[in-house]
């Protein structure tokens, strides 16, 4: 048998800690290694794949626009580009009204970034502590948590934090010379913290106030993900800039930045050569159908209710508080979680962290109820 742990070890450059498990095959919310073993993925790719894996229906428009077009560059016009553009503007919050594509979240928190300063004409931004917008130069220089930036230093200069729902705070960071502020909804990586309502409804109000910009991150919490085709929607919110990517199209790399219609770009100030391609447009487009026709909103909504009622944590010793939208799940332990994480992959599962001491869920939306309980059952004997 080929040894594939060992060819990404001696061709790969080793940037992540890896799974003991070679997966090479899914279907639905399952996933299988090279020997045939079955695993239930709470972790859909980290978010990505929302609809399962091999959903049909994205199997079948992949299939389809490989045959017909796979790449179109951004100097012509192309189908299902066009498609895809409008079909965001309209499942999107109101009033962002044009959208730029891309192939991942950083890609579109950069995005963002550039856009914020050069419709203010300022340059500094204010982020949430414990807060993440990813790898690259100004994603990570927006991201607080010192691991991730330190050893890139110096980033890009004007960025400053403050704690996630102090309304104080935000408000006395945020002045003329801030070009946006940028929140997650749910912060992912920083512990499954969802943002408290009177926090939001004040970030749009001082953003409001003093001519600064509000960008919303949902790349991990958007199409349908909280229960919500939105997070937005929680909370009935406005934002100026939405940042989306992951489970966009089903596990096909986009991403995509949202912009309200007074905030205009010259042509040149930005680019890219991949974004938009019809592949991924198509797979895009057929998985926002199924998210919108198998009502999955709705369904994260009652499968999230589902596993708290089963879970029972006030009945789990170990663990201090489970944090929740929709089927964003974080079991937060009293304790650090890696060990934890290895007897769920030796039990079948795969899950993930979410800082030191958080178990992060994230099952595919399609979960049944019978996967739900297998994982309930290993967490209730690991955790009690």
């Amino acid at each position: 048998m080929t040894d594939f742990k060992a060819m990404e070890l001696d061709y790969g450059v080793p940037l992540q800690a890896k799974r003991d498990l070679v997966a090479v095959r899914g279907r639905g919310a399952l996933l299988y290694d090279e020997a045939g073993r079955e695993y239930i993925d709470f972790a859909a790719g980290i978010a990505v794949a929302s609809l399962g894996h091999c959903h049909p229906k994205l199997v079948e428009a992949i299939r389809l626009q490989a045959e017909t077009l796979i790449t179109c560059p951004n100097i012509m016009y192309n189908d299902m580009r066009s498609r895809l553009l409008k079909k965001l503007v309209e499942i999107s919050p109101h009033g962002l009204t044009r959208a730029y594509l891309c192939n991942s979240g950083a890609e579109s928190i950069e995005a963002a970034l550039k856009f914020a300063r050069l419709h203010s004409g300022r340059s500094n931004f204010v982020t949430a502590m414990r807060g993440f917008h990813g790898r690259t130069m100004g994603a990570v220089s927006a991201t607080y948590t010192p691991k991730y930036r330190q050893a890139f230093e110096p980033l890009v200069p004007g960025f400053s934090y403050v704690p996630y729902n102090k309304i104080e705070k935000l408000e006395a960071a945020v002045d003329d010379n801030t070009a946006a502020v940028l929140l997650e909804l749910v912060q992912g990586e920083g512990g499954v913290n969802p943002i408290q309502a009177d926090y939001i409804a004040a970030a749009r109000e001082i953003c409001s106030a003093r001519g600064a910009l509000l960008i919303i991150d949902e790349i991990q919490s958007g199409f349908c993900r909280t229960g919500k085709f939105f997070a937005c929607e929680h909370f009935d919110l406005q934002p100026d800039i939405l940042c989306l990517a992951k489970a966009m199209a089903g596990g096909v790399p986009v991403g995509a930045t949202l912009l309200t219609d007074d905030i205009r770009i010259e042509p040149g100030l930005h680019g890219t050569t991949f974004g938009g391609n019809p592949l991924a447009s198509a797979a895009a487009l057929a998985a926002i159908e199924v998210y919108q026709s198998e009502r999955l909103a709705e369904r994260a909504a009652e499968m999230g209710d589902y596993f708290e009622a089963q879970l029972r944590v006030e009945e789990l010793s170990q663990v201090r508080a489970l944090r929740r939208l929709g089927l964003m799940i974080g079991i937060e332990l009293k304790q650090k979680v890696q060990d934890k994480l290895a007897q769920l992959l030796e039990n079948g599962i795969i899950a993930l962290p979410a800082g030191p001491n958080v178990i992060r869920m994230l099952p595919p939306l399609i979960v049944e109820k019978q996967h739900i309980d297998k994982v309930v059952a290993v967490l209730r004997r690991l955790l009690a």
